[in-house]
């Protein structure tokens, strides 16, 4: 184990808070002198299918816990799913179905493993022991808490004020994550910004079952492609894991500079000291900011798709946009024309090119969509039954025919 305080500088490395700081350099020191591991918890409820890089700067502050020698313990909150977490939400948030939940649920199982050592996680589902409540424990756990504090909770306060409904359930979901804690003895919780009411919970809840209360280690909530609104997969400006390694290559390379730096920061596996330097360099003019981003998409590419994808994947980046040409495979999606004119957004969500029309509409509104070279802003208008270049974004190629 490395010594207390470069364990904590590691740590907290792009985290936002920790809750509290003094707290948590006593369990690493106390876990260094007995040899003992620090029980490190993050939940996930099963909501989204895919995992993005989001989602992963809670998975690299695990990964990092485990390099440190700590038990790592990857809850996937298929009780609490069902519930469906209000966190942020101005209005009830609808739950998952229990399909839902498994389905997501395998899929999480599948893709963490990208980041995470499988030999040193430890993976619990929260129906484990939530299921086996009953109706008795469960008056007994929500008289844990009252409704005053409950409405301390932003989103709360401003539903209740709004008048807008908040439903009884709402309130059982932070005293269930909080629960969980207690169940699981926790050491540390990591969780995004927007979860800190509810790992307080877990804090007072173990309190009062009687356990030293948890550290909390808040790490940001990712900006998107955009710079500015959170990843997300509905608002378009994601990068998803399981993405084509060019895709992924060339997302990255179209940030800012700014926000490179903070996905560097966040996500990048290079040391601190290493990444003081490249800051530095970067200010100075010493190191250009499209190697430090290429180095970054290369990073990040090998990751999740090996070496050997990770070049392939800059030198087509390099080829379409060194030498504006087209990339060596263009896919073919053969299309069945509803008529003899079809509308061009459903066209593009049925070629894959876009998640919906709503997506369709939005990108050929905002120019990045190319037919045959040329840029076509008329999200209204029908193409006839044919064949197309189609190129969505600076990326996206697709060869669109109908079916004969």
């Amino acid at each position: 184990m490395l010594r207390p305080e470069k364990q904590f500088e590691l740590i907290k490395r792009g985290a936002v808070e920790v809750i509290v700081e003094n707290e948590l350099m006593r369990k690493i020191e106390k876990s260094y002198k007995e040899k003992k591991s620090l029980r490190i918890k993050a939940g996930f409820d099963p909501t989204a299918p895919d995992i993005h890089l989001g989602h992963t700067v809670l998975l690299e502050k695990m990964r990092q816990f485990q390099e440190l020698g700590h038990e790592v313990i990857f809850l996937i909150g298929d009780f609490t799913g069902m519930i469906g977490d209000p966190s942020g939400k101005s209005d009830m948030r609808k739950p998952l179905t229990r399909e839902e939940v498994l389905e997501n649920s395998k899929t999480y199982r599948e893709q963490i493993f990208k980041i995470l050592d499988s030999k040193k996680t430890r993976i619990v589902f929260n129906s484990e022991w939530m299921s086996n409540l009953t109706a008795d424990d469960m008056i007994r756990l929500s008289s844990k808490y009252t409704v005053a504090r409950m409405l301390e909770r932003d989103d709360f306060k401003e539903r209740w004020a709004n008048q807008n409904p908040i439903s009884i359930h709402e309130f059982l979901y932070p005293l269930i994550q909080g629960y969980d804690s207690v169940v699981l003895k926790a050491d540390v919780e990591l969780g995004g910004t927007d979860q800190k009411f509810n790992l307080i919970v877990g804090r007072e809840l173990q309190r009062e079952y009687g356990q030293e209360p948890q550290s909390l280690i808040l790490m940001p909530l990712l900006e998107g492609l955009d710079g500015i609104k959170k990843m997300s997969k509905s608002l378009g400006n994601y990068i998803g894991i399981t993405e084509p390694s060019k895709e992924i290559f060339g997302k990255i390379m179209s940030i800012s500079d700014v926000l490179m730096l903070r996905y560097y920061e966040l996500l990048s596996h290079i040391a601190t000291e290493e990444l003081n330097l490249l800051k530095e360099g970067i200010e100075k003019g010493k190191v250009h900011p499209k190697k430090a981003k290429e180095d970054l998409a290369m990073e990040i590419v090998e990751r999740y798709w090996g070496k050997d994808e990770a070049i392939k994947a800059k030198e087509e980046f390099e080829r379409i946009f060194r030498e504006k040409g087209l990339p060596d495979e263009i896919p073919v999606a053969e299309i069945e024309w509803e008529e003899k004119e079809m509308w061009v957004p459903k066209i593009l969500k049925l070629s894959g090119l876009a998640s919906s029309t709503s997506e369709a509409i939005r990108l050929i509104k905002q120019g990045g969509f190319l037919i045959d070279d040329k840029k076509f802003t008329d999200p209204e208008q029908k193409l006839p039954k044919g064949s197309y270049l189609f190129k969505a974004g600076k990326r996206k190629f697709m060869r669109v025919k109908s079916k004969s």
